[in-house]
């Protein structure tokens, strides 16, 4: 009976449905039975049934007196399908099993309790517009936490419950696709979807979720740029410089960032060449621009045709009609008054550098451009002009010489020339003029250096001593030709004679054997120098040669004048560099000592912190008792110092005195008594300086007992003084009492 109680027990398994309610009962030995119970239980309370296992006593609770096996609390099978337990019967005195334990399974049977839950709250996804019909948009996925094995709770099923009829979604699946052909991000862009998951597989009473999807519908190029107008006017002033803007045009394209971007192009119109257009990345117009000078007087209207067209074109939608539009573009020249205008950018003009002054050389032409035609008077900017080398006539704009002209001088003239309106002097404008200064033979040729040469004593006849060359300052085109000849006065009589090479050169050579320095040092030789062009230029040179001793090689030893070439040694301008570094050298040792002497007088107050009796000298006259800036005078005036017998300070005493020693100020003296003793002393002094000088005195005070310590007033001997009193005055004054103690001992001795 034991046996078969315990493998009954052991074997039964129980099934509850999760969320039962607390308290209802277990039944565990049978279906009918319910409560657990041992064939050893005599119902006399001596057994008492204990539980273990999963839940037991917090989840299940089993009545020890009866068995009765009771759930506390709400059962979810989402949170632990299958619960173990262990019971068994003990002895309630001895405490001792009286049954083997035995073991029992309670499985939680699925109930549909919890709903779908989406994976998102909230979905985003995008499409471009004009997508066909059934295009993926997104998918949606929501979990049910229910037993899929157990019925239906865990089916779920997919529904749409806005969004139509825009949109649709796979009940299965959760796929959301488009519904609706042609959906225009330009009418709409921004679409809400609201989707729900329902579990049982979607009968009734299923529990249902909900997420919501945001669609939006992203650009394409469905839209071509359209004008707004067809037809646009703009006026500018003549004056408008190249490359200014004039206006701005834009088309509109309903589409947003490339798929809006337009080029702008002058396709057609009388401006073609005159304008020009161009796009503003930032706003999309179009800037219409002056690519050419404008002039009112010769046209005045322009109309142009200006075509905008998508940069990004979509080929899916060319069946729309071509992305690209057209407008006219009226542009209206509006006349300004305007400067003179030049008939030319610059003028170069020719004259020749020996024409007359007023000559006229060239003639520049200006005129008002407007309809006015206003008069124009010429100037020429002196500030190109400084010399004034040339005018203008102010009503013809003939430009004449004022001055003569040298080409050698200036070859080139650059002026400026300004036009301006006679009624409106403001309007002018400038033309350069280049005048080139062509050149005549007005320059005779002339030695292209400074010749001096020499001749040696011992030179024989028809030797070459010195070869000439020439320049000319004028222009030659064919080239200069110079002829050399020697002047009528030397060609008979000349001891050289000249060779003309007809290479613009000539040879010198002498004309008999040996020279004598003795009788002629020098020789001055007349040279001509012609040249070939018209009129013919002449003039007349002068060579130097100097007759001089020579060796056997013809090397110059010496002459009789200065040499021409130097021996070797000082030149004169070295000589006179090393003299005046000498002259400098000694002015500089005499300020050096100057100096020096001047530093050895020592001022008689070395130091303003020098507190001895001194007298300062000032080394120049003061201003007497006026003079109060240096110290406050007051205290020094003393009525008793008049003395008649006062010597006097600006000679020099007849007798010499000397100094004398002031007496030691009286006890208890008042320092006004003081300085006026000391003053009448210095007043009366012939030792003193004959100006004005400021002493000053060191006064101790009264009561002291070492008294005065001023060496004015230590003029006694060393016989006279008394040191005992040091030694009264403490260790301090020890080493002093004692070193003037022993110089009293030694004079004892």
């Amino acid at each position: 009976m034991h046996s078969q109680i315990y493998g009954l027990i052991h074997l039964l398994t129980s099934a509850l449905h999760e969320q039962v309610t607390m308290g209802v009962l277990v039944q565990i030995a049978s279906a009918a039975a319910a409560q657990l119970h041992s064939d050893q239980d005599k119902g006399d309370g001596s057994l008492k049934y204990i539980l273990s296992g999963d839940g037991a006593g917090d989840l299940f609770i089993i009545n020890e007196n009866t068995g009765d096996i009771q759930a506390t609390k709400r059962l979810d099978r989402e949170e632990k399908p299958v619960y173990i337990l262990r019971a068994q019967a003990i002895n309630r005195r001895t405490g001792r099993p009286v049954e083997p334990e035995s073991e029992f399974i309670i499985k939680i049977h699925d109930i549909n309790d919890n709903e779908p839950m989406f994976t998102k709250d909230v979905y985003n996804a995008s499409i471009p517009e004009m997508s066909d019909v059934g295009t993926f948009v997104v998918q949606v996925t929501a979990t049910d936490a229910d037993d899929p094995t157990y019925g239906n709770s865990a089916k779920v099923v997919y529904s749409i419950l806005q969004g139509q009829p825009y949109f649709s979604v796979e009940s299965e699946t959760g796929i959301i696709k488009t519904a609706l052909l042609n959906m225009d991000r330009e009418n709409r862009d921004q679409y809400q979807v609201v989707i729900q998951a329902k579990d049982m597989g979607g009968q009734m009473g299923g529990l249902s979720g909900t997420t919501t999807v945001n669609i939006t519908l992203t650009d394409v190029n469905d839209n071509p740029p359209r004008f707004p107008q067809s037809t646009y006017q703009f006026r500018t002033p003549e004056s408008m410089p190249p490359d200014s803007p004039i206006g701005r045009i834009k088309a509109n394209d309903a589409d947003v960032d490339e798929n809006a971007e337009i080029e702008y192009s002058i396709t057609e119109g009388d401006g073609y060449d005159v304008f020009g257009i161009t796009t503003d990345k930032d706003t999309q117009e179009g800037i219409l621009t002056v690519k050419k000078a404008l002039d009112f007087e010769n046209k005045n209207l322009y109309i142009l045709k200006v075509e905008a067209t998508n940069t990004h074109v979509d080929p899916r939608f060319l069946y729309l009609g071509p992305f690209k539009d057209s407008a006219t573009v009226r542009i209206q020249v509006e006349d300004v008054d305007e400067p003179p205008v030049f008939s030319r950018p610059a003028y170069i003009m020719e004259v020749k550098e020996d024409v007359p002054m007023n000559t006229v050389i060239g003639t520049v032409t200006a005129q008002d451009p407007d309809a006015a035609k206003n008069p124009v008077k010429y100037s020429v900017d002196r500030h190109t002009d400084m010399d004034r080398v040339f005018n203008i006539n102010s009503g013809n704009g003939s430009i004449f010489t004022s001055k003569p002209l040298d080409r050698e001088t200036l070859l080139w003239h650059n002026i400026t020339v300004i036009a301006a309106e006679i009624n409106n002097p403001k309007q002018s404008s400038r033309v350069p003029v280049f005048i080139k200064v062509l050149d005549v033979n007005d320059n005779a040729p002339e030695f292209a250096m400074f010749y001096e040469t020499f001749v040696c004593e011992n030179a024989k006849a028809e030797q070459l001593i010195q070869t000439l060359s020439a320049v000319d300052k004028d222009d030659s085109h064919s080239g200069h030709q110079f002829s050399f000849s020697l002047a009528p006065e030397a060609a008979s009589s000349s001891n050289f004679t000249l060779q003309d090479n007809r290479d613009n050169t000539a040879g010198i050579f002498t004309r008999k054997n040996r020279y004598n320095r003795h009788e002629m040092s020098t020789y001055f030789l007349p040279v001509v120098i012609s040249d070939n062009d018209y009129p013919i230029q002449s003039s007349t040179e002068t060579v130097t040669i100097r007759v001089c001793a020579c060796d056997h090689r013809g090397k110059m030893l010496s002459c009789n004048a200065e040499a021409l070439i130097h021996p070797t040694g000082l030149s004169t301008g070295a000589l006179i560099a090393i003299l005046l570094c000498i002259i400098i050298l000694l002015v500089t040792v005499v300020l050096f000592a100057a100096l020096r002497r001047q530093r050895k007088k020592e001022p008689l107050i070395i130091s303003k912190e020098d507190i001895r009796d001194n007298i300062v000298s000032y080394n120049d006259e003061g201003g007497g008792e006026e003079d109060t800036q240096a110290f406050d005078i007051g205290t020094l005036r003393n009525p008793e110092a008049i003395d008649d017998n006062k010597l006097r300070r600006d000679i020099v005493p007849e007798t010499l005195f000397m100094p004398r020693r002031t007496a030691t100020a009286r006890d208890n003296t008042d320092v006004r008594d003081f300085i006026n003793q000391r003053l009448k002393e210095n007043d009366t002094d012939p030792t003193a300086p004959p100006y004005d000088s400021l002493a000053t005195y060191a006064y101790e005070g009264n009561g002291s007992v070492a008294e005065s310590l001023s060496s004015l007033e230590s003029m006694t001997t060393d016989g006279d003084q008394d040191y005992d009193y040091l030694s009264d005055w403490g260790p301090r004054f020890k080493k002093l009492a004692d070193m003037y103690g022993a110089m009293d001992s030694d004079k004892d001795s």
